[in-house]
């Protein structure tokens, strides 16, 4: 499995733990995407300072591994409350 794939497990499983242990969904989306933008940019700067990847390829991905979780977690938010 790619380091990506596993990131968006990573991502979603980590919104479906905030939506668990916080019951007010809107508190639960907004945790969500501090911790997850936390942890994604973290992931960006390892790919770059040490996997040796530049920053335009970290940032293309980048924008799929916190842009889909992220997105799933607003829409989540909007349509099941």
């Amino acid at each position: 499995m790619s380091h990506t794939a596993m990131m968006l497990i990573a991502g979603i499983g980590l919104l479906m733990l905030t939506r668990l242990v916080q019951r007010d969904a809107a508190r639960a989306t907004r945790l969500f995407l501090i911790l997850w933008l936390i942890v994604s940019i973290g992931n960006l700067l390892v790919g770059v300072l040490y996997a040796g990847y530049g920053w335009s390829e970290e940032a293309a991905i980048w924008l799929l591994v916190f842009g889909l979780p992220a997105a799933i977690a607003l829409a989540a938010r909007r349509i099941g409350g």
